[in-house]
């Protein structure tokens, strides 16, 4: 297609990532965006995002199968756990030619798994890592492509200004290096907030980051915290999902994923705390101390 505006494009999950990326294409003049939740059909949750997706003029569809018959590209980002499911439910719907790509924090072994299903479809998988969080890149944060069809899809759609590169023609590469970059970004998250808070429940939390300032000079310990806290503080249960994911991969690779499981458990105990202890209530700038503060005041008492 010579003209990428032409296309049209579905958004299967309408998370945060969905959204944003569902906004973006909107607003680059894309001749069709839609989007599938399982969550369209909640009597609870799906009248408003209905209505969210309406007024941002991105057509919600009433099943997957509604979305495949009319996408010429779709894109996965729903969680790492309903990954495998989304494209094994796509392959009876599909339409030769059309593209499936992943977006999803899953590993090597699940995009393979992934790709086997779609491409055996007669459709087009290309596995797509996603290198940061997609806040505040948007459309043009970076992704890692891979697989056969990595180049042609990058040469499609980085016009309507996506951040895409190919890492290679084999799928699972791409996925590799976004699980083996997680154990160090997700793992920082879980040992920044086990290490501040407990160090702020000790009152020595300015010690401690003095400390961490003499050792790593170059880092802004105050901002660096206050970020990683609150991704986890927000995300902690996606993350979870994704180190289990990453754990996957570490053990597929012969070792012992010791961090990533252990890092795994305190994302997901992040994430359950979110809404008991109003985290997601906090400021967008709030410090890594109101964070911590919330956390401290949801301790049990030890007996």
């Amino acid at each position: 297609m010579s003209d990428p505006k032409l296309l049209s494009i579905g958004l299967v999950g309408y998370g945060e990532v969905g959204k944003i990326l569902a906004s973006a294409l909107v607003q680059r003049g894309i001749a069709w965006v839609g989007t599938w939740d399982i969550l369209l059909p909640d009597p609870a949750a799906g009248p408003a995002m209905r209505a969210y997706a309406e007024a941002a003029r991105v057509v919600p569809a009433s099943s997957l199968a509604d979305l495949l018959v009319r996408a010429d590209v779709v894109i996965s980002a729903v969680t790492a756990s309903q990954a495998v499911a989304v494209a094994r439910e796509a392959v009876p719907s599909i339409r030769p030619g059309t593209w499936f790509v992943d977006m999803n924090s899953a590993s090597p072994g699940a995009k393979r798994e992934m790709s086997a299903l779609i491409d055996g479809a007669r459709g087009r998988f290309v596995e797509s890592a996603v290198m940061t969080s997609v806040p505040p890149y948007g459309i043009r944060v970076p992704m890692l492509l891979g697989g056969e069809h990595a180049a042609a899809l990058r040469d499609l759609l980085v016009p309507l200004g996506f951040g895409m590169e190919v890492a290679s023609i084999e799928i699972g590469v791409a996925s590799a290096i976004k699980m083996c970059r997680s154990v160090m970004i997700k793992g920082l998250e879980g040992l920044v907030t086990e290490s501040f808070t407990a160090a702020r429940a000790y009152g020595v939390e300015d010690r401690v980051l003095a400390s961490l300032h003499e050792t790593f000079p170059t880092l802004d310990w105050e901002a660096l915290g206050s970020y990683l806290m609150s991704r986890s503080a927000l995300h902690g249960k996606r993350r979870a999902e994704e180190m289990r994911e990453v754990a996957v991969t570490v053990r597929d690779a012969g070792l012992e994923p010791w961090m990533a499981t252990a890092t795994a458990e305190r994302q997901d105990w992040m994430g359950r705390q979110k809404g008991p202890l109003g985290l997601d209530q906090l400021d967008a700038d709030a410090s890594w101390r109101a964070y911590a503060d919330r956390l401290l005041a949801g301790r049990k008492p030890r007996g």
